[in-house]
């Protein structure tokens, strides 16, 4: 991400997870990124985990990112999203500050274990959901300080697809015209919309 990015690993249920930090020595929040599908190339330098986690650093947050399980330096193999929930738990465990706001994000099937991980995470807030994969990987309910955001190009996630998911919560849904599932030229917007998303702790201080 930048010659800052400090990179470590964290022992994970299945060995050792490869993390990369983002942000200041003391900061206002933790923020754990999911990055999208390990056999379709995803990794936590994926281009749109890159820009949640700029903006979680704009906003004087940490940033974590993390290879799943198989990624990377990352040990272990492909567990069909029930063992990177897993992941995503422990990462939270080992950077989780009981005097700081966490939030939880992903892209896409990321998305999805994101808000898993967000349903066993008491307190978690806020949950940011880039073109969750909800079509093909179970999504739990969000809670209404969620930020969902979706291209309406999106040709690997229909919109269709995450309206359904969302109309029975009554969870608003932030649309970017003629987006697709990369949001390629989109992402500075993506960022600014993540930026502006303050959490209920982040607007009492």
């Amino acid at each position: 991400m930048n010659p800052a990015t400090r990179r470590t690993s964290i022992a994970g249920p299945a060995g050792a997870i490869e993390v990369a930090l983002d942000g200041p020595e003391a900061p206002a929040g933790v923020a754990v990124l999911c990055h999208p599908h390990p056999l379709h190339g995803g990794t936590m330098d994926n281009k749109v985990v890159q820009t949640m986690a700029r903006a979680f650093v704009q906003r004087g947050w940490l940033a974590v990112r993390f290879n799943f399980r198989g990624v990377g330096a990352s040990a272990g193999a492909w567990d069909e999203g029930r063992g990177e929930v897993d992941d995503a738990l422990a990462v939270v465990a080992a950077f989780r500050h009981p005097a700081l706001p966490l939030a939880l994000g992903g892209f896409s099937f990321g998305g999805s274990v994101a808000a898993s991980a967000a349903a066993a995470t008491p307190g978690a807030e806020p949950l940011v959901l880039i073109a969750p994969a909800v079509k093909n990987f179970s999504t739990p309910p969000a809670s209404q300080a969620s930020l969902v955001i979706h291209g309406e190009a999106d040709d690997v996630v229909p919109l269709a697809a995450v309206l359904d998911w969302a109309r029975p919560q009554s969870l608003p849904v932030t649309v970017i015209p003629g987006a697709g599932h990369f949001f390629h030229g989109q992402l500075p917007l993506l960022k600014q919309l993540i930026v502006g998303n303050r959490s209920r702790s982040e607007v009492s201080r």
